[in-house]
């Protein structure tokens, strides 16, 4: 029985492109991902809370899909910042091929760092300025 070949350049921009939503999950461990059926419920979770709270500021209204993106995020550099060695094991165990990452890798790293802390701080910072002043700055 032949496996897959499991692409770590390919992962790690799943879970940069598309990662609150798990996609990246669901390209490595299959439909039967829990962790990936959390991230994809993060949309009826928050088409919920819009619903629930129609008056709630917008960003309270989106927060479970914001903190489903952060963690694809959070992810995407975990998977990316693997070694190919434990990457191998981990996920290309019996295909008979070793991974090679190259600068592509490298690239989608430092866009998912600069894209992963940009938003992490604008959340933290929008949150704090809703729960402390009630949004006077914004």
């Amino acid at each position: 029985m032949t496996v897959s070949h499991k692409n770590k350049t390919f992962a790690t921009l799943l879970g940069f492109l598309l990662g609150g939503l798990g996609a990246h999950r669901f390209y490595l461990r299959g439909a039967k991902d829990g962790w990936g059926w959390a991230h994809l419920a993060c949309l009826p979770a928050t088409a919920l809370v819009a619903v629930a709270a129609p008056g709630a500021n917008w960003f309270y209204q989106i927060m479970p899909l914001t903190l489903s993106v952060l963690v694809g995020f959070l992810e995407a550099l975990v998977l990316g910042l693997m070694s190919d060695e434990k990457w191998d094991a981990g996920f290309n165990a019996g295909s008979g091929r070793q991974s090679d990452s190259t600068w592509p890798l490298a690239l989608i790293l430092v866009a998912t760092l600069m894209l992963g802390a940009g938003g992490l701080i604008a959340t933290i910072s929008r949150l704090f300025d809703l729960l402390y002043t009630g949004g006077a700055y914004g």
